[in-house]
C-alpha cells in the first residue's frame, strides 16, 4: 500500500499561476512519453507516487499521450484509483484535445465537437468528474477561434474543468483568445509553450503578452527532448529515444546543436550541476514562467531534474555566457502551428 510522505510539501516554494489563485509546482511532470500501454505500468506507477513525494502536484496528460492513443490517461486513471484516492485534493490534473486521436472528421482541430467529445473521453479514461485544466492543445486556423473558446466556456460551465489554458498559440492569437475569455467571464489561466535553451521563441513576443495578461506559463520540452541532457555528448545511446523509430529525429543531432550542448555542459559542471539540472533552472529564471514540464523514464532521471531547484541562482556572467551559446538550433517541432495566421 502506497503511504504519501508526510514532508511532500515542505520545501517547495509553489509558484503563483499569472495573477489566478492558484499555485503550482516548479516543476510539473508530463505523461507524454513513457507512461502508455507499451511501457511498464509498474514503472511509471512508481516515477508518479515519488513525484508526489517531492512535492510535484501537477500532472500533465492529453488524450492521445501513450502510445497507444488514450492509453496514458487510462494507466494514469488507474494509478489515481490505485494509490491517490485520498490526495485528488491535492493534484492538478490537466489534459488537452487538438491533435489527431481518432479517424474522420473530428477526431482533431479546435471544434466544439472534438474539443467536448474529448474531455468527456479522457474524463472516462481518468475515472474523474473533473479535470483541474483543460488546454486547447494547439491553434487551428480552419476553426473559427471564437468556436474554440466557446467550448473552453462550456467546459468550465458544465463544472468539468476548473480552468482552461491553451497550447503553442502565438502572441496575437493569445490575446485574442484571453479577450473572448474573459469577456464570458472566464479567464485565461495559462499558456503551454515548447521552451528550452536552444529554442527561445517564447521570448520574442509572447512572455511580454502573458505578463501583461496575467497569464501563467508552463514550458514544456526544457530539456530539447533530452538534447540538453548528457546522453547525446558522445553518440546515440541504445536506450536513447534518439535510437527509437519514430520518437525523436535524430536530424536535429546535428554538429552544431551538439557543439553548443557540449559548452553548455561544460557550464553546468563549474556550476556543480547536470545539464538537464542547469538546463531547468535556466527556463525558470524569468518569474513569469509558472513551472517546467518535464518527463522522466526512471526514478533516477525524475530526481536529477528535481535536483535542478537546489541552485536556481544564475550571476550575470552565467547568463551571459549561456546567451552564447543557447541559440535557436532548430528543434522547435510545433513552430509552424505557433506562427499566427
Amino acid at each position: 500500500m502506497y503511504a504519501a510522505a508526510p514532508n511532500r510539501n515542505d520545501d517547495v516554494n509553489y509558484r503563483q499561476c499569472g495573477r489566478s489563485g492558484l499555485k503550482l509546482s516548479p516543476i510539473s511532470l508530463g505523461l507524454w512519453q513513457n507512461f502508455g500501454g507499451t511501457d511498464c505500468f509498474e514503472a511509471g506507477r512508481a516515477i508518479i507516487r515519488r513525484a508526489f513525494d517531492r512535492g510535484i502536484t501537477h500532472f500533465d496528460l492529453a488524450n492521445n499521450y501513450g502510445p497507444p492513443y488514450g492509453s496514458a490517461e487510462e494507466n494514469f486513471g488507474s494509478i489515481l484509483k490505485k494509490d491517490f484516492g485520498h490526495h485528488r485534493d491535492e493534484m492538478v490534473i490537466s489534459s488537452k484535445a487538438g491533435w489527431d486521436m481518432w479517424p474522420g472528421p473530428y477526431g482533431s482541430g479546435g471544434s466544439r465537437k472534438h474539443l467536448l467529445a474529448s474531455l468527456d473521453q479522457s474524463l472516462r479514461r481518468m475515472r474523474l468528474d473533473y479535470v483541474d485544466i483543460f488546454y486547447s492543445h494547439r491553434p487551428t486556423t480552419d476553426v473559427p477561434l471564437e468556436e474554440t473558446v466557446g467550448a473552453l466556456v462550456q467546459m468550465v460551465r458544465q463544472g468539468k474543468a476548473l480552468y482552461v489554458g491553451i497550447s503553442s498559440y502565438g502572441p496575437e492569437r493569445t490575446r485574442e483568445a484571453e479577450r473572448i475569455l474573459r469577456a464570458e467571464g472566464v479567464p485565461l489561466l495559462i499558456h503551454q509553450p515548447s521552451y528550452s535553451m536552444l529554442n527561445r521563441w517564447i521570448e520574442d513576443g509572447l512572455l511580454d503578452t502573458l505578463g501583461a495578461l496575467g497569464v501563467g506559463c508552463i514550458a514544456f520540452s526544457p530539456l530539447a527532448q533530452g538534447l540538453l541532457t548528457s546522453k547525446y555528448l558522445n553518440g546515440i545511446p541504445d536506450d536513447a529515444r534518439a535510437a527509437k523509430a519514430g520518437s525523436f529525429d535524430t536530424r536535429l543531432l546535428t554538429e552544431d546543436n551538439l557543439s553548443r550542448v557540449r559548452a553548455l555542459d561544460a557550464i553546468a559542471k563549474r556550476r556543480g550541476q547536470s545539464l538537464a539540472q542547469m538546463a531547468i533552472a535556466w527556463t525558470l529564471r524569468d518569474p513569469r514562467i509558472t513551472s517546467a514540464l518535464i518527463g522522466a523514464r526512471t526514478i533516477a532521471q525524475l530526481d536529477d531534474s528535481l535536483d535542478s531547484l537546489n541552485n536556481l541562482e544564475f550571476s550575470p556572467e552565467d547568463l551571459q555566457e549561456i546567451d552564447h551559446h543557447a541559440t535557436e538550433g532548430g528543434i522547435d517541432l510545433w513552430r509552424s502551428v505557433s506562427k499566427e495566421a
